[in-house]
């Protein structure tokens, strides 16, 4: 199973049956996969707090949702993630391509800033290592967001693609 595979599978697995993204180079493939599957609703937009808040609506209409982002769009998202999900208890798994690194030109600031903004907001979030990890994580992820009645991401690092 590779890195793609084992994101598609383990949303398959979770029930995820409606998918946000907004579009960057690391999904391509996974959306793709996405957009072949008739179980799975897939809604591109343009920011991330759009999709937050489609994300909300899809939920309340019966909905298992996720949120494919960067993590330079985290920041975009924080009013809707707490004042949203958070304050009325609805889950969501958030797949966020954790990009930046020292060779990197762009992203390389949120690296540090994003698991301390999740852990400041009370969000859990997980970095898998490897696909067999990511495919266990995304499924863990989701029943933790149904538990805790708020927003949990899987944090992938540009070498897990």
């Amino acid at each position: 199973m590779d890195s793609t595979e084992a994101i598609y599978n383990g949303l398959k697995d979770a029930d995820i049956d409606f998918i946000v993204s907004i579009p960057f180079t690391n999904i391509t493939e996974l959306v793709e996969m996405i957009n072949e599957d008739d179980e799975i609703i897939h809604v591109p937009v343009t920011r991330e707090e759009e999709g937050i808040g489609i994300c909300a609506g899809a939920y309340m209409g019966g909905r298992k949702t996720a949120i494919l982002m960067q993590n330079s769009g985290l920041g975009n998202s924080i009013n809707a993630l707490k004042s949203l999900m958070e304050l009325y208890e609805f889950p969501l798994l958030m797949i966020i391509c954790h990009n930046g690194a020292e060779e990197e030109d762009t992203s390389f600031e949120m690296v540090d800033s994003t698991p301390r903004i999740l852990k400041a907001m009370d969000f859990n979030f997980f970095k898998p290592s490897n696909p067999e990890a990511a495919y266990d994580d995304v499924r863990l992820a989701w029943d933790l967001s149904e538990e805790e009645g708020k927003p949990v991401s899987i944090l992938l690092d540009k070498n897990y693609w």
